[in-house]
């Protein structure tokens, strides 16, 4: 069974209710079109109702099934008004901005929703950037107890079965943290070798990737990685890695025996931890386009909640894919 497809029948096993904000966007009318007729999550749109449906009866999407909720009515609105208040007015926010930002901007609306217990998850990026969906997530939910980071994954699906985890990946940072030094590295790492286990399963094998590998180069840019390697080993030594290492060496096993004999790797790396943001979202771009791979992304790790971004060129079948791997995500949160 694909990636996709296990993820979609796992959020069968315990639906969750996912907040989609974006219902100008005819992508995420499609996408809540897609879930609830595969039934792997509740889904609620936020918007105003009248045209939210003239814009699906305009394109033929039915929305049999997903709740719309209009914050300008919404019964518990003042709530929602003074609770952010009351988490935000250390920062300067008063009443009257709190109960503005819920009427105006949809994202801090759903994440209310995901705060107060009344959704279990939401989606946003499709038609805004990665930080109108973060920076309500990080001053509403907060980080996850013990996470040190914040940061942002794709998983990545080839059609090739050869390479990753039966064709697999995790890509990290591919979306939020620009310049991560040695340390942050480290965490990115584990993050992701704890997202690998939930959302795909197996061993996760770590590469922290550089254009050098084992010391056949040497500068400011291959000692970052040097020492986020070491810091990742000493932080969870379980954690199979290897770094520095390039990325023909860490995926490729008859190139890994020439570049790094010895490798724990031995070239079947499926966790891919790039330097710093211009790689890693050039990565999975590349390998989007010209390796013809599903993209699903970018996921949140280290956050309260499960609270996840996307392309702004992301279709519908990405949406729905995003939303199944967030009510996944939604299962595995107790707190």
């Amino acid at each position: 069974m694909a990636f996709i497809e296990e993820i979609k029948a796992q959020a069968k096993q315990d639906i969750k209710t996912i907040v989609l904000p974006e219902s100008e966007d005819i992508r995420t009318l499609e996408a809540t079109k897609i879930v609830l007729n595969e039934g792997f999550a509740n889904i609620i749109l936020i918007g105003n109702p009248e045209e939210i449906n003239d814009l699906a009866e305009k394109n033929n999407i039915n929305l049999n099934g997903a709740q719309i909720i209009n914050p300008a009515t919404f019964e518990g609105f003042s709530r929602y008004a003074n609770d952010l208040y009351e988490l935000r007015k250390n920062k300067g926010m008063t009443l009257d901005q709190a109960k503005e930002i819920l009427k105006t901007n949809n994202r801090y609306f759903a994440t209310m929703m995901v705060k107060e217990k009344e959704a279990d998850g939401f989606v946003s990026g499709a038609c805004h950037p990665t930080s109108d969906t973060l920076r309500p997530a990080l001053q509403i939910l907060k980080a996850a107890p013990g996470t040190k980071l914040v940061s942002a994954f794709f998983v990545m699906v080839l059609p090739d079965k050869e390479f990753g985890e039966d064709g697999v990946f995790i890509f990290a940072d591919s979306g939020l943290n620009e310049y991560p030094d040695a340390d942050a590295l480290s965490e990115i790492a584990i993050s992701s070798a704890e997202s690998f286990k939930e959302l795909i399963g197996g061993e996760p094998r770590v590469a922290m990737l550089s254009y050098s590998t084992h010391g056949s180069a040497h500068s400011p840019l291959t000692d970052k990685v040097i020492e986020a390697t070491k810091l990742l080993k000493e932080k969870a030594p379980d954690i199979i890695c290897d770094g520095e290492i390039q990325l023909d060496a860490a995926i490729i096993p008859e190139v890994a025996e020439r570049k790094a004999p010895g490798s724990p790797l031995k070239g079947h790396a499926n966790i891919l931890i790039f330097p710093d943001l211009d790689a890693g979202n050039i990565g999975y771009k590349l390998t989007q386009r010209f390796g013809h791979a599903e993209a699903y992304g970018p996921l949140c790790q280290g956050v309260s909640r499960a609270v996840n971004d996307l392309s702004r060129g992301c279709s519908s079948q990405d949406i729905a894919g995003v939303v199944a791997i967030t009510a996944v995500q939604a299962q595995k949160i107790t707190q």
